[in-house]
């Protein structure tokens, strides 16, 4: 068995992770091969930097650090007929939002901070073959105030069957589009 990762950030190799006749290649910068042909364990962690790709968003999993994270809303939005996966993914961003209320930043309750310089940064899972058709001015608008530093559109979310088509709701197909969201909120 063979395993090959490539990614632009840091991997973490957890203590105590077997490996069974099978062989790891990390691919970075510099490269690192790990093999085992029997039940050896790893036993302390190990971490390693690959080379950060420069893309239109931060990748990696994490905000980037160009705020300081207060909290971070977490959301799930549907698109079960017409195939829209924008509109799933202002649902999520909707979803994520509709439950809170910052009021911290509107009276003044961080010392220096006001209103004006709430930061926003939004991932979303959204399935491979559906970002191309990802409007993200029209997602950005479901956000009423905050700067939007960044938006990373990440592999995730779902495409399943909603178990019927209905052409009267514009269903091209059975697809339901489902996205994932996490808002990174700070100053």
């Amino acid at each position: 068995m063979s395993l090959s990762l490539i990614t632009a950030g840091s991997i973490l190799i957890r203590p105590n992770l077997r490996l069974r006749q099978s062989h790891l290649t990390i691919s970075s910068s510099p490269s690192l091969s790990l093999s085992s042909s029997s039940h050896r364990k790893i036993s302390r962690l190990i971490k390693v930097n690959a080379m950060e790709t420069k893309a239109e968003t931060i990748s990696g999993g994490v905000p980037n650090n160009t705020m300081k994270l207060l909290f971070v809303e977490m959301g799930v939005g549907y698109d079960q007929h017409g195939q829209d996966v924008t509109s799933a993914a202002m649902k999520a961003c909707k979803n994520a939002i509709s439950s809170n209320s910052i009021p911290a930043f509107r009276r003044g309750s961080i010392p220096g901070v006001s209103f004006g310089e709430m930061k926003l940064q939004i991932k979303l899972g959204v399935p491979r073959s559906l970002h191309h058709q990802l409007d993200l001015d029209k997602v950005k608008s479901i956000f009423p105030y905050g700067e939007i530093v960044n938006v990373e559109v990440v592999d995730g979310g779902l495409i399943c069957s909603s178990g019927v088509l209905v052409e009267e709701m514009g269903d091209k197909n059975e697809d339901c589009y489902i996205v994932n969201v996490a808002v990174y909120v700070g100053y």
